[in-house]
């Protein structure tokens, strides 16, 4: 499904919308507005906005903004700013009675990392007809996915005030990182900011030495409570420190092409493309490629590395267990993976073989006292191929 977002600066104009502690509702959410509009277009995901000044919108002229940007169709995500008032404390997400909370509880969850406070999701209904959604942006906009986002409260007695006036646009990166999340687009943090990507074999203190800081730090600044580590998991790295680039691995820019990543690190397409398991010489912005000499994280018996054209069900099937189970097991909240992702494989406490030079079916199945179907069942195997390295349960 190809996604595309619109998004709404609630209030505006003659409506200014909530005040207080010096902040008015109507100019913060226009400014959380701008910030996502150049963040998504910069990702290259499509968007359009119902509002990019300080201009007056009847509720009617607001949604028929929104269905005339990209449609009534539900790969259209509605993205409406606000503050909010009333002497509460933290976030939360409004979404209407045709969807899901998925999304909502990824921002959430993506706005908790940031420091805020998380007061939930949820659907309200019109109590005159309780069949509709309360609020206009959602119960008029068609099939979107319309989503009301309260960043904070403006009056609140806790930490909001601050965070609304220091750390808005950390929020609003939040909500970049859960809808690329959900779409299935590769998220690349914004240029400039202090940032690293977790790579196999990291861990919180060889990144502390190598950033000259201390484990303790790092985990409160990435609202840390483990010290476990996911490969392409994006961290915050204290300020003042640059993040060492691996000399075998390069990131992709705007503009990189197959052919230009290849001359500039003295290798040729074809040897890129086999060593990334590319099928095309099409690569995207943030897409992580190994260059000649790197060291490849190989899969283990427990283990899964992400190959490009992976997919959660392809996985699954491969190791004879269900979606959900790698869902809870690697503690994912959307199907999206990356290229190089590790996945821990929930795999039973059986015999395995790893197939060598020469073997067959058959001289397994000898070897092991059982037999070529029972082999083939337990593997999901569909014919009696088998490659060299390849994991067989027994």
């Amino acid at each position: 499904m190809n996604y595309k977002i619109v998004l709404d600066a609630g209030h505006g104009g003659d409506d200014p919308g909530a005040t207080g502690n010096g902040i008015i509702e109507k100019n913060l959410t226009l400014d959380i507005t701008k910030y996502l509009y150049d963040r998504f277009r910069d990702l290259g995901i499509p968007v359009k906005v119902t509002r990019l000044t300080d201009e007056t919108i009847t509720p009617t002229e607001r949604v028929n903004r929104v269905l005339n940007a990209y449609g009534n169709s539900n790969d259209v995500i509605v993205i409406s700013s606000h503050i909010n008032a009333g002497g509460g404390d933290g976030a939360e997400v409004i979404y209407p009675l045709r969807n899901n909370n998925v999304l909502p509880n990824l921002i959430l969850n993506e706005m908790s990392k940031e420091g805020q406070n998380i007061r939930g999701s949820y659907q309200r209904r019109l109590p005159s007809n309780t069949s509709k959604d309360y609020y206009f942006m959602q119960r008029n906009t068609g099939n979107t996915q319309s989503l009301t986002v309260e960043y904070g409260f403006l009056d609140s007695t806790k930490d909001d005030v601050n965070q609304l006036k220091n750390n808005y646009k950390n929020l609003a990166e939040a909500v970049v990182r859960a809808v690329t999340s959900y779409i299935g687009v590769p998220y690349t943090p914004i240029s400039g900011d202090n940032t690293y990507i977790i790579k196999g074999g990291d861990t919180l203190y060889s990144l502390a030495r190598q950033f000259n800081t201390t484990v303790d730090e790092l985990k409160s600044l990435n609202n840390l409570t483990s010290d476990v580590l996911s490969v392409g998991t994006i961290i915050k790295i204290p300020s003042g420190t640059t993040p060492t680039p691996d000399s075998n691995t390069y990131i992709v820019k705007k503009g990189d092409t197959l052919y230009s990543i290849a001359k500039n690190n003295n290798t040729d397409v074809n040897t890129l493309k086999s060593l990334n398991n590319l099928t095309s010489n099409t690569v995207s912005i943030g897409q992580v490629l190994t260059l000649p000499g790197a060291v490849v994280i190989p899969s283990t018996e427990n283990q899964y590395v992400v190959k490009r054209g992976d997919a959660l069900y392809s996985i699954a099937r491969k190791y004879g267990i269900s979606v959900n189970d790698l869902l809870t097991y690697n503690n994912l909240t959307s199907n999206s993976l990356s290229v190089g992702q590790i996945l821990n494989i929930p795999i039973e406490n059986t015999n395995t073989y790893t197939v060598k030079s020469g073997d067959t079916l058959y001289g397994i199945a000898r070897q092991f006292n059982t037999t070529v179907d029972s082999i083939k069942s337990k593997n999901n195997l569909s014919n009696n191929i088998l490659t060299i390295g390849q994991i067989l349960t027994i």
